[in-house]
């Protein structure tokens, strides 16, 4: 028995599905990374991999950036934890806020689920009201709201709101509204006929892979301040990852409140909820208590080492051209693997924005929503990510690919050139 087919026997006897969350892979191809540097990774058994699942996304300047390292070295000697405001988590925040077109103040969670999850409890806090608008597709993390009519590629098509887990609170069913993305319309209706309920617009501004069409974000904005709702940006995924000042400075759109994971943590857990510092102002526990005081906090809230990796990593992403160079890769994979589509006879979109993006396997040329991604070859699609894993590139069948700062300019021609190989294999 190979080391690593020991290990996967071991984790199925501990761990319910041998997985840490939904990255799961046929028996024949499941890995145990044993350690990572730079873009590559390594499973158990010295088999070597580029690497586009990046931890899904943390891992803006790939495995092990000596920078970070290093800081988290330094941070570990001085203390892991206190439960207290520390030095690194007050310049993580100065940055942040420094960096964020909305950004007046902020507080910290540890996990994209909880930032999004606290951003609409200040926005109910805030407005008195309980609904929730968001847009049917999107993905704001585990909690209860967030798992409403969030699946996408699925097949299930409603602008209902359904439950996408067992287990979910019944009453939400009635306190979240589902529209679809890009359908501004949808949202002038939903918002005339229930609008001086609707606490939040919860959005991701690029929804999965799916760009915001010309006006709609704008628009939600508008709707947002006539009608006195917080506009939420979900930019777990977008911040520090598609421009400096996130997809709010690449789209020019202000929202409300704005909420990050991901890059912020330079690949250790951390999230913040980002705005106006009236709404952050809620969470101050040292205003007299009140209707309007809102609970926010845990025990490794701002924690150091996080933060002083996050801290890290913001100041490598803020140097000169960062931003130019990840562009520049995710534009020649997704002309690429377009191209490698082509040439095989297989109909591939490389939906996306900067340095991350999906490669789609469809007829139909206008994605632009749920529904529309419910139209792809989502069988095909996964066989063609099987396809590259054997190859040697890690990914999520199925899902977006994640470019890192570190990824090279050779890397990124490997990856086309297996992909025509993949492609053709799938025709």
């Amino acid at each position: 028995m190979t080391a690593q087919a020991s290990l996967l026997e071991r984790a199925e006897k501990a761990i319910p599905g041998a997985a840490l969350g939904v990255f799961t892979l046929p028996e024949k191809q499941r890995v145990v990374i044993e350690s990572g540097q730079g873009s590559t990774v390594v499973d158990a058994d010295g088999k070597s991999y580029v690497d586009y699942l990046l931890s899904s996304g943390p891992l803006l300047l790939g495995h092990a950036h000596p920078e970070i390292v290093a800081a988290v070295q330094k941070q570990a000697a001085l203390g892991s934890s206190f439960y207290a405001l520390n030095r690194p988590a007050i310049e993580l925040a100065e940055t942040i806020v420094d960096a964020v077109p909305c950004a007046e103040a902020l507080r910290y969670q540890s996990t994209g689920s909880e930032a999004t999850f606290a951003a609409l409890r200040l926005a109910r806090a805030a407005t008195g009201r309980k609904l929730v608008l968001k847009f049917e597709g999107g993905f704001h993390g585990s909690h209860d709201v967030a798992q409403m009519t969030s699946a996408r590629m699925m097949g299930r098509n409603s602008d209902e709101t359904v439950p996408e887990s067992a287990g979910l609170a019944g009453v939400l069913a009635d306190e979240v509204l589902i529209v679809p993305f890009n359908d501004l319309e949808a949202v002038r209706d939903a918002v005339a006929g229930r609008g001086a309920e609707i606490a939040a617009i919860m959005v991701e501004p690029l929804q999965r892979v799916l760009r915001p069409v010309p006006g709609f974000l704008e628009g939600l904005r508008a709707l947002a301040t006539k009608n006195g709702i917080v506009l939420i940006f979900d930019e777990v995924v977008t911040g520090f990852r598609l421009a400096w000042g996130g997809a709010q400075e690449l789209y020019g759109v202000t929202p409300d409140l704005a909420c990050y994971a991901k890059a912020i943590g330079g690949g250790y857990p951390l999230s913040a909820i980002a705005g106006r510092r009236d709404l952050l102002g809620l969470a101050d526990n040292t205003r007299p208590a009140s209707e309007t005081y809102s609970y926010l906090g845990g025990t490794l809230t701002g924690n150091p080492i996080s933060a002083a990796a996050g801290l890290a990593c913001l100041n490598v992403l803020k140097r000169p051209g960062t931003y130019e160079r990840l562009r520049a890769l995710g534009a020649r994979l997704r002309e690429g693997l377009e191209e490698a589509g082509r040439n095989a006879g297989v109909p591939v979109q490389a939906l996306g924005e900067g340095p991350v993006l999906s490669p789609l396997i469809a007829e139909n040329r206008s994605l632009r929503t749920a529904r529309d991604l419910a139209t792809v070859d989502k069988k095909r699609m996964v066989r063609w990510a099987h396809e590259m894993i054997d190859r040697g590139f890690l990914l999520t069948p199925g899902g977006k690919m994640y470019v890192s700062l570190v990824h090279s300019d050779q890397d990124i021609e490997r990856t086309i050139a297996a992909s025509r190989e993949a492609f053709a294999a799938v025709r």
